[in-house]
């Protein structure tokens, strides 16, 4: 407990408690006044296991025979050859006074841990998100297959492409294909996705290892950890022009071909300072944002008092955007 009080003077109690693995509730009990007191020794009970009990229960739990059970399977098992040694309880508290042994005993799978991406962007093409989202078709169980590649700085669509299916080739030729007509330089590029099929193959992960990009993935049923992508699926199927299914996969094409310029020239992103998105791609919101400073200048000359004596200023331009912002106490 005192590397968790000496760390939180710096990054705070919570940031401290995460980073050494402390539960909280642990780290505030442990250092609060009444723990901090001396107490006296408690007396061992009447009815508890002598050294010799206690030696022998772990011996028996820890047995080549026993040591993938769980102390209910044990007791059960000595029970019915005759033996008894102590309450399913008190192998529990054993195991735990002892050797801190309660856990899951018996043989499964290992699940791995996944951590939460935090990923920064201070720039455009620092770090895209890409997905994939299905069109209806002309009948019932019928998808086409819509793949978009977004900067998350500038929410510019960098590149989209409609298929008959998702594969993990068409994955890569879409991706093979922006990074070119970015420009993209080795060492510069995040790429984010979900954990898709497509997105999680070998041929997407050798492709972005040779451009010399870092990939990243969601944790598993976390769509927060995808929000850019999933925010621009919505403003897309929620537009007033989407249907409610494409008759053809050249419907869908011809419906994007119109939606993605439009998305990127025309519409004001709230979350890019009412900017286009390709204007603040290609830095041309610095101009934007100036010209609109202007005409609020001269607005304000006119009439002051309908600003309450404040000037007005345009939205600002976001200076850096996050997926999963660390947070600190």
């Amino acid at each position: 407990m005192s590397a968790v009080s000496s760390l939180s003077q710096d990054v705070g109690k919570k940031s401290a408690c995460e980073a050494l693995t402390v539960p909280r509730a642990t780290f505030y009990r442990r250092m609060s006044p009444e723990a901090l007191v001396e107490q006296k020794p408690r007396p061992v009970p009447v009815l508890a296991l002598t050294k010799q009990e206690r030696k022998t229960v772990i011996e028996v739990l820890h047995s080549e025979r026993f040591q993938d059970k769980a102390p209910r399977q044990v007791f059960a098992s000595l029970l019915d050859e005759g033996q008894y040694h102590c309450s399913v309880r008190t192998m529990y508290r054993v195991l735990t006074d002892e050797h801190g042994d309660v856990k899951e005993r018996r043989k499964h799978v290992q699940r791995p841990h996944y951590t939460k991406p935090e990923l920064l962007a201070t720039a455009p093409n620092q770090v895209w998100s890409w997905d994939i989202t299905k069109l209806k078709g002309p009948v019932k169980w019928t998808y086409f297959y819509l793949y978009v590649i977004l900067d998350i700085f500038s929410r510019y669509v960098v590149g989209w492409m409609v298929a008959h299916r998702e594969q993990d080739s068409l994955a890569k030729r879409l991706i093979e294909e922006t990074c070119l007509k970015q420009g993209i330089q080795p060492g510069q590029l995040i790429i984010h996705a979900d954990r898709g099929s497509s997105m999680r193959s070998k041929a997407v992960a050798h492709l972005l290892s040779d451009l010399g990009i870092t990939k990243t993935h969601s944790r598993p049923h976390v769509s927060d950890d995808n929000p850019y992508s999933e925010a621009q699926f919505k403003t897309l199927k929620y537009c007033p022009q989407f249907p409610e299914r494409f008759g053809s996969i050249q419907d869908a094409r011809f419906f994007c071909q119109d939606f993605f310029p439009w998305y990127n020239k025309e519409h004001y992103h709230s979350g890019v300072g009412l900017m286009t998105p390709e204007s603040v791609h290609y830095c041309m919101a610095e101009d934007v944002f100036s010209q609109r400073s202007i005409v609020l200048a001269e607005a304000y000359e006119k009439h002051p008092k309908r600003f309450k004596g404040r000037m007005p200023k345009p939205p600002a331009l976001p200076e850096a955007v996050w997926i999963n912002k660390p947070i600190f106490d």
